[in-house]
């Protein structure tokens, strides 16, 4: 399946899932009402930050949106085999991901990226009903990471730990590419009791 379809297929299961109307969809993310009827059409290539602002309003990681929504007939595979696993580049900054974790539930996602030189992506990275903890690990090269007011410099081997609940940049700052793994585990947002 291509993977525009994918996210297509994905974005408008996800929205129907929640029971927003496209209006709704679009306040709650910040990506007008036309925009997200042609993704869902498969009409339009979403830029990252397009992705970011769609899966924030829907409450997901971006990593879901490259998820195959038809129903499987068996219970899904522990196994992603690498030709299986669905790839996507940026339209904007040329960056490519690589969605690695299989198919089976989990709570968390494996994603392997590729960063094109002297480029930048910015996430503005709202508030989720669930909470989002990441992990990115450098494979090979460098990237400046900025996570809310605070610049991070991650060189091969490094490995930075977030949350997404404030806004991110990538940046690679060098003359060649990049690699890392960034790790993703959701979690439902728990509730302090109160003593009474």
């Amino acid at each position: 399946m291509d993977v525009n379809t994918r996210i297509a297929r994905r974005v408008r299961e996800l929205r129907d899932a929640q029971g927003f109307s496209l209006d709704a969809l679009a306040e709650r993310s910040g990506v007008s009402r036309s925009n997200i009827s042609l993704i869902e059409r498969g009409q339009s290539s979403p830029t990252a930050t397009v992705l970011d602002k769609l899966a924030a309003g829907l409450g997901v990681t971006v990593a879901s949106l490259f998820e195959d929504s038809r129903a499987p007939a068996a219970e899904p595979s522990p196994m992603a085999r690498v030709a299986e696993q669905p790839v996507w580049t940026d339209p904007a900054s040329g960056y490519v991901r690589r969605n690695v974790s299989p198919p089976a539930r989990s709570p968390i996602q494996l994603v392997d990226v590729v960063f094109p030189a002297g480029q930048r992506v910015a996430y503005e990275t709202a508030a989720r009903d669930v909470e989002i903890h990441q992990q990115v690990w450098m494979i090979d090269g460098t990237m400046e990471m900025t996570v809310g007011d605070t610049l991070w410099r991650l060189e091969t081997g490094d490995c930075l730990a977030m949350r997404l609940d404030r806004p991110i940049v990538y940046r690679n700052p060098t003359r060649r590419p990049a690699r890392y793994l960034v790790a993703l585990a959701t979690l439902p947002f728990t509730t302090p009791r109160r003593n009474g």
